[in-house]
């Protein structure tokens, strides 16, 4: 009797890999990555930067980072501006390759200049920062302007921040809320965290303690120290949520962890 279950299930066994292939042959997604593949292989580059795309998301294909860094590589040298600031985000985040902050740079100023918008919002994000570049907040307000204009959600948080704190740009939190809110919804974190600040504080929107406390719980979730470190001040004062001061403190543990430095203990002096 045990030998005849051995033998089915050795059968089962042989059987289930042709199943896999049958089935996942037959599904449109793989049956579209294998026309992408193969018109990458032909040298399209715009095919090679779809499937890098598919690769990095693990969208109807396996999730592989580092083919999809290959692949955007290919498709930048064929002019896919796209393909240029997928290639220099993979850079400056270390995904799947080694961190390499100046050649990201320059892969954010060829995706740029080629129309990519999300190129725009990063290189934005350098000049912001001052990071490889000379700051310049003017310069990254016109590419968050140009990159939320053509509908980048990241463009649009990024920009609202400069509007809260009126540099680059006029200082209109009204506007500021209206960016975060649309930011938000297209689930950019920023978005998230940048409204639920400005719903704590009352600033540019009417104050809501319990919708702020939800929008910065979801930044917090995300890592986002300062969402950590002012969902915890609502918990201390019980604003929008029930009062704890035992939560507060896990919260503003996870906000310096975050890298929120405000919420770390401050050393004291001669110590």
């Amino acid at each position: 009797m045990r030998t005849r279950h051995r033998d089915a299930w050795r059968f089962h066994r042989l059987l289930l890999p042709v199943a896999l292939v049958t089935l996942l042959g037959c599904h449109s997604g793989w049956a579209e990555a294998r026309r992408l593949a193969a018109a990458c292989d032909a040298g399209k580059a715009a095919a090679c930067n779809d499937l890098g795309h598919d690769l990095e998301r693990g969208a109807h294909v396996l999730k592989d980072e580092g083919r999809a860094a290959a692949l955007f590589d290919k498709g930048c040298a064929g002019g896919v501006a796209e393909a240029c600031a997928r290639l220099g985000a993979a850079y400056e985040d270390a995904r799947a390759v080694r961190r390499d902050s100046a050649r990201a740079l320059a892969l954010h100023r060829k995706g740029c200049a080629g129309g990519s918008l999300d190129g725009c919002t990063r290189l934005g994000a350098r000049y912001r920062s001052g990071a490889g570049v000379t700051r310049s907040v003017d310069t990254a307000a016109a590419l968050f302007t140009r990159a939320c204009d053509g509908g980048r959600p990241a463009g649009c948080a990024y920009l609202a921040e400069l509007h809260v704190a009126g540099t680059g740009v006029a200082r209109d939190p009204v506007r500021a809320a209206a960016l975060f809110r649309m930011a938000c919804d297209s689930s950019v974190v920023t978005g998230c965290l940048g409204l639920g600040l400005l719903l704590a504080d009352g600033n540019g929107v009417v104050r809501n303690d319990s919708l702020a406390a939800t929008l910065l719980d979801k930044a917090c979730d995300a890592n986002e120290g300062a969402g950590c470190n002012r969902l915890a001040e609502l918990y201390a004062a019980g604003a929008g949520v029930p009062q704890s001061f035992d939560r507060a403190g896990e919260l503003k543990r996870q906000a310096c962890r975050s890298g929120y430095r405000d919420a770390c203990p401050k050393k004291k002096e001669g110590s």
